[in-house]
């Protein structure tokens, strides 16, 4: 190993092309790390442009800092908006003069405002100049902008933005300027606020209907209380206990960037609903064992309807409206959730048979269900008196409890 940049293929072919292969050694505190070789292409000759020219000149000085381990390290940056040489690229000398600058780059620079061709300009005051507000990432701008570090930034004015990198170049001793990659944004970064707009909509939306149906619950909440017959009274009651469910995923989708829901929120404000409207006499106590995880909005919606129909009927029939204990179990298998609702009642009375009823709640329960393309079984518990509903429903498009 002779710690030194060498010639490894004295113009050998490779495909039938004859290639310049050279050998670069990374040095470490004087040692050799890693060796990198660089292809270059010899058939043919031809007149070089100014942009092929710059870039080999600063191969030349990259390959040399990369030796001696000064290769510039690139801040952490969003891969999304960062400049690449095909974007732009300015080649700055020593004392900070533009000598080339790439058609895109230029373009770049005009949109932010400048005006003629910027070779021949300063680029750190030409770059100061036309900024109305620089945002920094991880370092000072106007501290560190000429060249001396490795720096990522942002220029931004009324019309138009760019991201710049700007990376330091050294011979041996002494600098050799810079070479700055430059990307217009001003189109993605348009695009970023309007999808945040757009997010922004979206949660004022579900934010406005869940207030809506808050006050549809409220004038059934109302209306209850006027009316003598017991009957009319259980309506609207149930009424605006399904109404209140729709409104919480509401609630919660208002809260999120998502069109996904965190469900064991939704389900513990359920049964606290539930538990409070349904028992007419004593105490009922709803709660949940197990985590749902994160379901999609549309199937959140239906999922709280199904749940709250299955905790209504384990109170008012398998309790019989009296103290007790349900239990909303869920679990993942797979691509499938599983729910299952147990209450400590009396059990299902003989000949009981789904599907004969005439039960608004199981029809409701049926009819969402099968929206779902999931199941539903209701039978007596096995490990102790009472009545378990159990709903199997396909639960693809959404991550698991985290």
């Amino acid at each position: 190993m002779t710690h030194e940049i060498c010639e490894t293929s004295n113009n050998a072919l490779s495909a039938g092309i004859p290639v310049d292969v050279w050998a670069i050694p990374v040095l470490r505190n004087g040692q050799p790390i890693a060796v990198i070789e660089r292809h270059t292409n010899q058939m043919g000759m031809r007149a070089t442009g100014a942009l092929e020219e710059n870039f080999v000149e600063a191969a030349e000085i990259l390959t040399q800092m990369l030796m001696r381990g000064e290769f510039p390290l690139v801040p952490p940056s969003d891969n999304a908006l960062a400049p690449r040489p095909a974007d732009g690229v300015l080649r700055v000398q020593p004392d900070g003069i533009i000598s080339y600058a790439s058609p895109n780059a230029i373009t770049g620079y005009r949109r932010l405002g400048a005006l003629g061709d910027i070779e021949g300009e300063h680029f750190r005051e030409l770059t100061r100049r036309l900024r109305e507000g620089v945002e920094s990432i991880g370092q000072t701008v106007n501290a560190d902008i000429d060249g001396r570090l490795t720096l990522e930034f942002d220029v931004e004015t009324r019309s138009a933005s760019m991201r710049f990198v700007v990376l330091p170049l050294w011979f041996e001793y002494t600098s050799a300027g810079m070479l700055v990659l430059c990307r217009d944004t001003t189109d993605l970064r348009r695009r970023d606020r309007m999808l945040l707009t757009k997010d922004a909509t979206i949660r004022e939306i579900h934010h406005r209907v869940k207030n809506n149906l808050q006050t549809v619950a409220a004038l059934l909440r109302m209306q209850s209380r006027r009316l003598e017959s017991p009957e009319g009274k259980d309506a609207l009651r149930d009424a605006m206990r399904r109404v209140s469910s729709i409104a919480m995923v509401h609630e919660t989708l208002s809260y999120s960037l998502v069109e996904e829901v965190a469900f064991d929120e939704v389900c513990d404000k359920i049964l606290d609903m539930v538990g409070d409207l349904a028992a007419s006499h004593g105490t009922v106590r709803a709660v949940r064992r197990g985590s749902f995880g994160v379901v999609p909005a549309d199937m959140a919606t239906s999922l709280s309807m199904i749940i709250t129909e299955l905790c209504q009927n384990a109170i008012e029939h398998g309790l019989s409206s009296s103290s007790g204990l349900v239990e909303v179990v869920p679990a993942r298998e797979g691509a499938r959730l599983e729910v299952q609702i147990l209450d400590e009642g009396h059990g299902l009375p003989d000949g009981f048979k789904l599907g004969n009823q005439k039960s608004l709640g199981l029809s409701i329960i049926s009819t969402l269900i099968h929206d779902l393309h999931g199941t539903l079984t209701i039978a007596n518990r096995e490990d102790s008196p009472g009545t378990m509903a159990r709903i199997e429903l396909p639960y693809r498009g959404a991550r698991g409890a985290t």
